[in-house]
């Protein structure tokens, strides 16, 4: 009869364990912050960010130009437009609208922006540049009309070193359960 007793006990001290491990995932899994901070010109990037922010229950911010982009500055064709000649200049940092969120409070960054000339908008180095992200887990997607993301990422890692950059991902045209499963993946 004893015997049945301690098997009964250790019993229900693996179950309350369990529920306690369960209990302490759930609340870590809480206590992670998510901000998705985007750069649209045209309103693409935007609809993108506005998916990955209600996916991943997170807090939203947009990087607004003090100078609203017309569709003669973002003419590509054109050379002396200005997101022409913005990119075409390493050092070009156009003013921005303060960001209106503390940055410090969240564990994850989504940074999404539009690929221009085969880059990230010097915009995004301006809120990178007047954002402290060091230490932080940035997460970058991209739309584009032709271009990967691929060396955009590569030329913010190089140049923001003492952030914590994942792969990132381009998402044009994807389903929502493929951006549902990719957020869920960068987040671990």
């Amino acid at each position: 009869m004893n015997h049945l007793k301690y098997l009964l006990l250790a019993v229900l001290t693996i179950v309350a364990a369990s529920a306690c491990s369960q209990n302490t995932e759930k609340k870590t899994m809480e206590k992670k912050k998510v901000l998705v901070v985007y750069f649209s010109a045209t309103g693409t990037t935007r609809q993108v960010a506005k998916q990955i922010a209600k996916i991943a229950d997170a807090d939203i911010c947009e990087i607004i130009p003090t100078k609203p982009y017309s569709s003669a500055d973002l003419d590509w064709t054109n050379k002396l437009s200005r997101s022409s000649l913005e990119m075409s200049d390493s050092t070009a940092r156009p003013k921005i609208k303060a960001v209106a969120v503390d940055v410090s409070q969240y564990d994850f960054v989504f940074l999404g922006y539009p690929i221009w000339w085969d880059l990230a908008p010097r915009a995004v180095n301006t809120f990178i540049e007047t954002t402290n992200l060091a230490g932080k887990t940035v997460i970058p997607f991209a739309t584009s009309g032709g271009s990967s993301i691929g060396n955009s990422v590569a030329v913010l890692k190089q140049s923001y070193p003492n952030i914590k950059w994942q792969s990132g991902k381009l998402l044009n045209r994807v389903s929502e359960k493929e951006i549902e499963t990719w957020v869920a993946t960068s987040m671990k």
